[in-house]
């Protein structure tokens, strides 16, 4: 008796230490963002790179997000037809060192996971006056035509927008950015693959004579008043819609959608076991001018914007069956309030029901909102969605979140 009972106890002891395992191996991934400017100087030292990796574990972090191409199209890997970023903000630094398979290798050591991140259309920044568009003049032959109340001018010439966006109908400019995607994936061994600024710039871009054809071609028929027949603008600056103007918007998002599809392709061909991940903008309905619908093919979220900018086929434009994870940004006013549309437990909600289940979806944080309530938001995105995204560590350090992380996140994992 005394034998069958001390099997028995040593039999639930066993039973109980697998679910431990289990429970463990099925931990919710919690993201650190490095940005490439933001850590520049703070990155040219080995031994931060350490430090900074040791804080996020000991935070509660097990993935991080390294940040390795910005808006102006330089980069922090070995590439070998890209040029690296050497200078942001006058603090230079020209590392003899891969700074990319560092990271890979100290976070392994650490048992931290890796997603790289790459911005993929993005190729100049005027606000720093450098990039790939000011110095390659083919690269500046396929930059977007804004079209703006005040005609049309190049992107890059324009110093109200973020960066000089290659335009992702041209098929070499899709080709430029699938040969950094294909470099990334041949050169390094990583767990996800993060697409950033994949999308057209705004609404104001492109309005090039090679999207117009583009155009034409995808509707079957000839736009005889370009732009107009899109949009014109009134006195105010505000959009007059013409002709075409909800098609338009279709078939930007059936670009981007198509690109992520082609991208989807090269990392199964190259390596199947990476996740490809997407982060963007949590507010669906006022993104379609960038052409980002994330939703499921499968979800009729647009049925509401039918009467302003919604074709009755947008849901084929739709792309979260593309990925394995959809990062959605929650950077909004407020944290609580399911009736509040602009909370972030309502934004969360929001993104899992248009994703419908086509892919996983991580609550993303801006760490500089919210700084009282920061645990609260740490903790709602892994209560409510499958992981968790705090951007960006700059942030984390200058108003010492970690504390505030770290206590969501062990509400959250002491509830699971």
């Amino acid at each position: 008796m005394k034998r069958t009972i001390k099997f028995i106890f040593f039999a639930m002891m066993a039973a109980f230490a697998a679910v431990s395992c289990s429970e463990k191996k099925t931990e919710k991934p919690k993201y650190l963002w490095m940005c490439i400017d933001a850590n520049f100087e703070r990155f040219s030292h080995k031994d931060s790179i350490c430090y900074y990796l040791d804080k996020a574990k000991e935070t509660g972090f097990n993935q991080i997000v390294v940040d390795v191409r910005g808006v102006d199209g330089l980069v922090l890997y070995e590439s070998d037809h890209l040029p690296k970023l050497t200078e942001v903000d006058g603090f230079r630094c020209e590392r003899d060192w891969d700074y990319l398979q560092y990271f890979l290798d100290q976070a392994k050591a650490r048992g931290l996971r890796v997603t790289v991140s790459a911005t993929v259309f993005p190729a100049g920044s005027q606000y720093h006056d450098r990039g790939l568009v000011f110095e390659d003049p083919s690269l500046a032959e396929m930059t977007c035509v804004e079209y703006t109340p005040q005609g049309m001018m190049k992107i890059e010439d324009d110093e109200s927008k973020v960066a000089a966006f290659l335009n992702p109908v041209l098929p070499q400019a899709r080709e430029h950015a699938l040969a950094v995607i294909r470099e990334l994936l041949t050169k390094y061994d990583f767990d996800g693959y993060c697409l950033d600024y994949c999308r057209f710039p705004d609404g104001q871009s492109d309005f090039s004579e090679a999207s117009k054809l583009a155009f034409e071609k995808y509707i079957g028929e000839e736009v005889e008043n370009f732009p107009q027949d899109i949009y014109s603008y009134a006195e105010d600056g505000s959009r007059v819609p013409g002709k075409f103007y909800k098609k338009w918007w279709e078939f930007r998002s059936m670009v981007i959608r198509d690109f992520i599809a082609e991208v989807r392709k090269t990392v199964d061909e190259l390596q199947p076991d990476v996740k490809l991940e997407y982060w963007a903008a949590s507010w669906l309905h006022a993104i379609y001018q960038n052409g980002q619908n994330w939703a499921s093919p499968e979800s009729r979220f647009y049925e509401e914007y039918l009467d302003d900018w919604a074709t009755p086929d947008y849901y084929k434009t739709a792309f979260a069956d593309q990925l394995d994870v959809f990062i959605t940004g929650t950077y909004l006013e407020r944290v609580w309030g399911m009736e509040d549309l602009e909370s972030i437990e309502y934004g969360l909600y929001r993104s899992k029901r248009d994703v419908q289940g086509a892919c996983a979806v991580y609550g993303s944080l801006y760490a500089q909102n919210h700084l009282d309530e920061f645990d609260d938001a740490v903790y709602l995105c892994l209560r409510d969605t499958e992981g968790l995204m705090v951007f960006d560590l700059v942030q984390v350090i200058r108003f010492n979140l970690w504390d505030k992380i770290k206590a969501g996140i062990d509400r959250a994992e002491a509830e699971m």
